[in-house]
C-alpha cells in the first residue's frame, strides 16, 4: 500500500493514466450552538468559548484525496455506511480523469463502510477500473486523508460553534475550496521498508516479552 505513494504497485511504476485516492469518513460532526457568543482572542486574552450549548444535529464528512494531485473531493451525508461511501466513490469516478483512467487505486482503512473483500468486489463491480487497497489493521494513520481531516478539525471545526448543520456544511465546503486552491502533495517519508522494520521490532518485542501479549484469565 505505501508503495502507491511513490507511484509503484507490485514492483512496477504507475502510468500517467493511473491515480491514487486516499478516502475515509469523518463521523458525527455536531452543530453545537453556544448559549453565549464565542469571544475572539484579544490582547493578552485567549479565545473564550461558552461550555454550554444546544445540539443542532450531526453529519458525516466523507473525503477522497488524490495523493499526487493534492486535490480533495468531499461530501456531507447524514451518516456513514456502504451507501454514503459509494456515493463518494461515484462522485469521484464519474468525472475525469478518473472515469477514463486505466486504474484508480482507493486506499481505505478497515472501517465497516469498506471492510474486506466484499467491499473490494463491490467497488470493482461498480467501477471496473477501481482497485481497493486496505491499510493494515489498526494502521489507519497510514492513510493520507487523515492528515487532511486533522487540518479540517483544527482549522474549520474548532471551536465548534455552529447554529445548525447548514452552517457546518458551508464551513466544510469553503475550507475544501480554499484547500484545493493552495495545497501541495504531502511530503510522505514513511516507506514500506520502514513499516517492515517496525513490524519486525514489534515481533521481537513480543518474543522477548511474551507476558505483555498474553491474555489475562477471566475472573
Amino acid at each position: 500500500m505505501l508503495n502507491l505513494y511513490t507511484r509503484t504497485w507490485q514492483g512496477e511504476s504507475l502510468g500517467k493514466d493511473e491515480y491514487v485516492i486516499s478516502a475515509d469518513e469523518k463521523t458525527s460532526i455536531q452543530a453545537r450552538c453556544r448559549c453565549h457568543p464565542t469571544l475572539a482572542p484579544g490582547r493578552a486574552r485567549a479565545m473564550r468559548v461558552n461550555h454550554t450549548y444546544g445540539r443542532g444535529g450531526a453529519l458525516a464528512y466523507l473525503a477522497a484525496y488524490d495523493v499526487h494531485a493534492a486535490k480533495v473531493y468531499g461530501r456531507t451525508e447524514p451518516g456513514t455506511g456502504i451507501t454514503p461511501f459509494m456515493n463518494l466513490v461515484t462522485q469521484v469516478m464519474s468525472q475525469e480523469p478518473y472515469a477514463s483512467a486505466r486504474r484508480v487505486f482507493w486506499i481505505v482503512d478497515n472501517g465497516s463502510s469498506h471492510r474486506g473483500q466484499k467491499a473490494a468486489d463491490r467497488l470493482t463491480a461498480a467501477f471496473p477500473n477501481a482497485v481497493m487497497v486496505h491499510t493494515p489493521v489498526h494502521a489507519s494513520w497510514l492513510n493520507q486523508v487523515e492528515i487532511y481531516f486533522s487540518a479540517v478539525q483544527r482549522k474549520a471545526l474548532s471551536p465548534n460553534d455552529f447554529t445548525d448543520l447548514s452552517e457546518v456544511r458551508d464551513r466544510l465546503r469553503a475550507f475544501e475550496n480554499r484547500y484545493n486552491a493552495t495545497a501541495q502533495p504531502f511530503q510522505w517519508k514513511f516507506t514500506a521498508s520502514d513499516l517492515n522494520d517496525l513490524l519486525a521490532r514489534l515481533d521481537r518485542h513480543s518474543a522477548d516479552h511474551p507476558e505483555e501479549s498474553s491474555v489475562a484469565p477471566a475472573a
